[in-house]
């Protein structure tokens, strides 16, 4: 029944009267007018009401007889009758008059509508005691008007804005929890008419439907709130443009004065798109305008609403409007909302992340990128926010993070604020305690975050207490949680220990060293205060507790506290007693903790809320209570430990393998004998600990050697059982165990035993002395060595506090050192020195040398010879010399203190055998390369000493180095070429990392200038010079090979250094290659060489596959030369062969890690003038051709160069020089190939040490101990692959 539904009436029914011009009533009803009581006129009107109720439309007869009647309903006397009850009926009539009526209303004037339309408004504001006895005709009211839609008739009135503005407000108004569904219904269909029939919707109109959305209106009337929700769903698509223009006007046209709801444009958007976000399709693009507004407020409001609407639950917004969750990103061309430039904006941003994070786990992908720049955010709250956004969405679901994020965390460890450290550390800690202990996400969670003990074990290395102190709280609550039932917490313990990596594993022995370490500074502090008072006892009473404070947060507060604490112990001894009891090595755990709690009762303050002095004091009670560690946790360990060694643990199941679980187990063991050594006495614990000892494993067998030293100082009294079992196992480790098992079992029973020196006797009876080692400890060198290392030092700190050679002391001192290197150490060549004693002075002569270069004046006397001998150092067959070497060379050149020529020594470790080593090399390398680069950028003085400074320049002493390389004996040698071209890619890999200046031609013409030049040291020795350009052919090959640009022109010329290098003649071309072709092919595509006896140098020999040590015998071809300033010319170069000496069974070891070898004997029966042509033709090449470290013909050291005689010959009646073992090189195998006698007979075999190589065994074998060599019975044996003894200790 709808007025709108049907024409317009036609004709005007006012003024309709009977025909005896008397208004016509119902039957019964008297006449109503204002001279009756308002009693009377109530009775009247019901009647009337009721007559209008039982009325339709049909009734033709009726509307016409009644007409006057409803037009006297409408009369100002009815609309404004003070009786609540008449205004009532009389708009229950008017109700039931338009209902009769329609589609034509009785009343025609607009004016007469309005006022009646605002007095049925008026009454419904009724509805809002559903208590009142009226509250039924109010009900019935808004039906009519509700059913018939009444309202719409104002849709022909000018101002009916108004009318439907006065009954939104008073519906919303109205409207409360006591109300059915059928009211709020009536008023849905009574808004809603209007709002989808009419041509539109006000801006007033729409206010006063939003207003109920704003969270002020919305908490005080929630059912109004959900009366607008309701309407809106039901009109969307009517109101959406209306809603649109007006967030249109005020977001981008800044018209906020369009209506009062202007300042709640955010809200209000927020909670339209929770009804309906369709309400807003237009709205949304207009967000993006905002997001560039130049207002930080402005953004950071747009910002707080786009997280909401993107990180809310049910929320689609990010997949169904992509351009604006972009734009919020800060993608294409609009500004970065986690980059903006206001701080709040860039915070609400990331607390948004948190939400999304959990709310829309696809998102995540999008996310992490700006996570990841904002956790570098130069404001600590936002890197604070990050950690918090990212823990909060791990700790609800693991899956809701990826690795990136939570690598996020793990940077902000370090993070350099205290408050993102703490943040990142617990929240990390707390992962770990969900994830990994409680196992609440499965294995595959708890693989995720395996990390995070290790991580957080590794910042226990930062220097802050603070950091100490977290740590420390961190394991006692979530690593290994103390309130744990001891055999749980000790499972914990015993497996995290297994599974934490070395770092970890020795930050979490530092931190009980630590908390011991303030055990006993306390435990010391106590026995001050058993003292006298005296000055002296004040005074370390003092020290003690200034050292107690430094182990506290804020230590200069913490000074104050502690000296009030100490003051507290003094007068309380009750307090005393209980603090001396946290810190016996008999106190439990449980003692431990109801300690701590009394301790701190005692000191609490009820009236101080926050006592600064009682949390500092917990802060040392919680570092010193052993709330982990006492003697049941030492028992429950060993018993996991015997489960894991009988194979009944859970060993795989906890991610540990059995033998890693018993190890580990033992290493925390032997860790905790130091901490807490009262608490292992017990028999049980050292039956197992006995049971270990028989164990196979080295390091197991040690480590239980070590716990017994620790902990069995009363075994001997107490427990006589154990020591008679332990004294026959001790003396069989320190017989026959390993090195660091010998030296365990003798300090063990030096603690142990009081008859300490029966015992060792009975050990060293049998004990012979055995120094085969290459290197030993500091305490085992003997004096006279050290006395000479210390000789040496002197020496050059002598000369370096003179820096002159007026006196030519340097030049003897530099004649000196050569000789200890020549000869390796032994310079009385006697043999009566220890090879680990010789390692220490080539170590000593090496570094003397290079320290020596270090003073300008010194180093202009550094003959090349002796630059070469010091070189070769670094590939000593010694590992810690090379290693100590190395790292002295690289120390040096990192100052800038050594020459550039130096650094080519680097080239040579490209042969060291140990990988390690070659990779720190190479780490060097980049360090000195990057050091030298930046300081010529920083220091425009600098371009004048380029010479000395550019790392480029390092290429001709590289080139000149190699060239008199003493493995580098024939230039057409395949393998020996490989062996160059490694060394000079090993430096020419770093120089040509980045082409600065043109660089790689640069290093292109220095190689072709130096062909141009010749060898400075033998500038007429024409093999010499065929070395050398042969090493810049192969060098040439390789940078043409590795680089695109070296052919470039060069930028300048390049100089090349006069001590090396003649200066280029003017009529000289050298446009020979010295390399074939086919030996280009070879060097550049790799060829495999065959493999050596140390193929397998870096990896591990185990005990049980030690094969024999044959050494083979030899004789002597030469005499002993000594090399200083009186060389006669005439004797020629030392050679050095295999030792003569009876074959024995032995191990050539570098400490623990030996390298069996098989050598065979040389040549002896050689034709003695075929033995003369070979000196002569090697005394006539003229350079070092020694192997590495060995002795080489070297020329008088300082300021003469003695030649030595082309035409003399060795003397062949005397014995061949002993020939021993290289040091630190790569195995060199002989020529591919046939080659023929009188070509192996031409090798310079008597210059260098000889190569250990594999000795070809005779059929019936070489017995172990009296075998000899066999001696070589063709030539096709010395042809065999040589091969270098070499060490493996890293």
């Amino acid at each position: 029944m709808d007025f709108t539904a049907q024409p317009k009436p036609a004709t005007a029914l006012c003024g309709v009267v009977s025909a005896d011009g008397k208004i016509a009533y119902p039957p019964g009803v008297k006449e109503i007018t204002d001279k009756i009581t308002t009693d009377e006129m109530i009775k009247r009107l019901k009647m009337v009401v009721k007559t209008f109720m039982d009325m339709d439309q049909d009734s033709e007869d009726e509307k016409q007889q009644y007409l006057p009647l409803a037009l006297h309903l409408a009369s100002e006397f009815f609309l404004r009758n003070p009786n609540k009850d008449v205004r009532l009926l009389v708009a229950c009539c008017l109700a039931d008059i338009f209902r009769i009526y329609a589609p034509e209303a009785p009343y025609t004037s607009h004016d007469k509508l309005k006022d009646i339309f605002l007095f049925i408004t008026r009454q419904l504001k009724g509805l809002e005691d559903t208590k009142s006895p009226q509250f039924n005709r109010y009900f019935y009211l808004l039906e009519n008007l509700a059913w018939v839609k009444s309202y719409n008739i104002c849709f022909e009135l000018e101002d009916c804005n108004e009318i439907f503005i006065q009954l939104f407000r008073t519906l919303f108004s109205v409207i409360n929890n006591s109300h059915n569904k059928k009211v709020q219904m009536h008023m849905l269909d009574l808004m809603s008419s209007i709002i989808m029939e009419g041509d539109g919707v006000t801006q007033e109109l729409l206010d006063s439907i939003l207003i109920n959305l704003i969270p002020a209106h919305k908490n005080l009337n929630k059912q109004s709130f959900d009366l607008a929700k309701v309407l809106l769903k039901r009109t969307v698509q009517t109101i959406e443009a209306c809603i649109a223009n007006f967030f249109n006007q005020v977001l981008v046209l800044g018209r906020s004065s369009v209506s009062d709801l202007s300042e709640h444009v955010f809200d209000l958007i927020q909670e339209l798109f929770a009804i309906d976000p369709h309400l807003l399709l237009s709205v949304m693009p207009q967000l993006e305008f905002k997001l560039k507004s130049n207002d930080g407020e402005e953004r950071l409001a747009v910002v707080r609403l786009l997280a909401k609407l993107f990180g809310s639950k049910d929320s689609d917004l990010a997949t169904q409007n992509r351009p604006l969750w972009q734009c919020f990103l800060g993608r294409n061309l609009f500004l970065c909302r986690f980059n903006d430039i206001h701080v709040p904006v860039r915070l609400e941003s990331v607390k948004f992340a948190s939400h999304c994070l959990m709310n829309h786990p696809d998102l995540a992908k999008d996310l992490t990128e700006y996570l990841k720049v904002r956790s570098h955010d130069p404001e600590e709250a936002i890197r604070h926010d990050v950690i918090v956004t990212i823990i909060t969405a791990a700790k609800r679901d693991l899956a809701l993070v990826n690795d990136q994020l939570l690598g996020f965390v793990r940077e902000r460890t370090l993070d350099k604020r205290w408050r993102v450290r703490k943040e990142a550390m617990m929240g990390l800690a707390q992962l770990y305690k969900k994830y990994c202990l409680h196992g609440e996400a499965g294995k595959e969670a708890a693989e995720k975050v395996s990390w995070i003990k290790d991580k957080l074990l590794h910042i226990y290395y930062q220097n802050s207490i603070d950091d100490k102190l977290l740590v420390e709280k961190i394991f006692a609550q979530y690593l290994v949680p103390h309130n744990l039932e001891t055999e749980e917490r000790m499972k914990c313990l015993y497996y995290l220990y297994a599974s934490l990596d070395p770092n970890a594993v020795k930050a979490l022995n530092e931190m009980w060293k630590c908390q011991n370490m303030l055990r006993s500074h306390v435990r010391e502090l106590l026995d001050l205060h058993k003292q006298p008072t005296s000055e002296a006892n004040c005074s370390a009473m003092f020290g003690k507790l200034m050292t107690i404070a430094k182990n506290l947060p804020d230590p200069g507060k913490a000074q104050d506290f502690v000296k009030k604490f100490n003051q507290v112990l003094g007068d309380d001894e009750k307090l005393r007693s209980q603090l001396e009891l946290l810190i016996s090595p008999t106190c439990s755990c449980k003692q431990a903790d109801i300690c701590v709690r009394e301790i701190a009762r005692k000191l609490a303050n009820p009236k101080q809320p926050t006592n600064p002095f009682l949390e500092m004091v917990k802060f040392l009670l919680e570092r010193i209570a052993p709330v982990h560690i006492d003697s049941e946790a030492i028992s429950a360990l060993v018993k996991l430990m015997n489960k894991s060694i009988e194979g009944t643990a859970d060993d795989e199941e906890e991610g540990v393998s059995p033998d890693t679980a018993i190890r580990s187990g033992l290493e925390l063991l032997k860790v905790l004998s130091f901490t807490h050594p009262t608490s292992f006495h017990s028999a049980e614990t050292y039956e197992s600990l006995l049971q270990c000892l028989r164990m196979e494993d080295d390091k197991v067998a040690e480590a239980a050697i070590q716990i017994f030293r620790n902990t069995g100082h009363k075994i001997e009294t107490d427990l006589p059982q154990i020591r008679s079992t332990l004294i026959p196992i001790l003396h069989q480790k320190a017989k026959r165990g390993t090195p660091h098992q010998a030296k365990q079992a003798v300090h063990c029973i030096h603690a142990i035993f009081t008859n300490k020196e029966v015992q060792l006797a009975q050990i060293f009876e049998s004990t012979g002395e055995k120094n085969g080692k290459l290197w030993s400890p500091d305490e085992e060198v003997s004096p006279e060595v050290l006395a000479k290392v210390q000789a040496i030092k002197l020496l050059v700190r002598w000369l370096l506090g003179m820096k002159n050679n007026q006196s030519k002391s340097a030049n003897s001192t530099l004649r000196l050192l050569s000789a200890m290197l020549v000869s390796e150490g032994d310079l009385t060549e006697q043999k009566r020195i220890s090879k680990s004693d010789m390692s220490r002075l080539r170590l000593a002569a090496g570094s003397a040398i290079m320290k020596l270069a270090q003073e300008p004046c010194y180093h202009e006397i550094i003959t090349p010879e002796q630059f070469q001998l010091c070189a070769l150092v670094i590939n000593d067959e010694c590992y810690q010399v090379r290693q100590i070497f190395a790292q002295k060379l690289h120390k040096a050149l990192v100052k800038l203190l050594l020459p550039l020529e130096y650094m080519a020594i680097f080239a040579l470790c490209a042969k060291d055998p140990v990988k390690e080593r070659r990779a720190h090399a190479r780490q060097c390398l980049l360090k000195n390369i990057s050091i030298r680069r930046e300081y010529i950028k920083q220091n425009p003085m600098a371009t004048e000493k380029l010479l000395s400074l550019l790392p480029e320049y390092v290429v001709p002493y590289m080139i000149h180095l190699l060239a008199h390389d003493p493995d580098f004996t024939r230039s057409q040698d395949v393998d020996q070429l490989r062996d160059i071209k490694e060394c000079l890619w090993f430096m020419l890999e770093v120089l040509m990392t980045k082409n600065e200046n043109n660089s790689h031609a640069f290093m292109k013409k220095m190689a072709e200038n130096i062909k141009l030049t010749r060898d400075a040291q033998s500038p007429d020795e024409s093999k010499t010079n065929e070395k050398l350009y042969t090493v810049c052919d192969v060098a040439l090959c390789v940078i043409n090979s590795k680089s695109a640009l070296c052919n470039a022109d060069s930028p300048k010329d390049p100089v090349l250094p006069m001590k090396f290098f003649t200066q280029p003649e003017k009529d000289f071309c050298n446009d020979k290659s010295y390399i074939s072709e086919e030996t280009r092919v070879l060097l550049l595509t790799g060829k495999p060489k065959p493999a050596g006896v140390l193929g397998a140098v870096n990896k591990p020999l185990s005990a049980t596959g030690r094969k024999p040590y044959v050494r083979s015998t030899g004789t002597e071809t030469g005499s002993n030369i000594n090399v200083n300033s009186e060389l006669n010319p005439s004797t020629g170069n030392r050679s050095r062969e295999q030792s003569s000496e009876a074959a024995e069974t032995g191990v050539s070891e570098n400490e623990e890690n030996p390298v069996r070898i098989i050598s065979v004997t040389p040549v002896k029966n050689i034709d003695p003038v075929k033995n003369k042509e070979i000196n002569s033709d090697q005394a006539t090449q003229g350079n070092i051709s020694s192997d590495r470290g060995k002795k080489r013909t070297v020329t008088a050291a300082g300021a003469e160069n003695i030649q030595q005689k082309t035409d003399e010959k060795v003397d062949e009646s005397g014995p061949p020089a002993p020939s021993k073992p290289r040091r630190g090189r790569r195995p060199k195998s002989e020529s591919q190939g046939n080659a023929t006698k009188n070509d192996d007979l031409n090798k310079p075999i008597n210059k260098g040490r000889k190569r250990a190589a594999v000795g070809q065994e005779s059929p019936g074998g070489l017995e172990a101990g009296n075998a000899k060599a066999p001696k070589l019975q063709d030539l096709a044996k010395k042809a065999a692959p040589a091969e270098r003894q070499i060490d493996l200790q890293r």
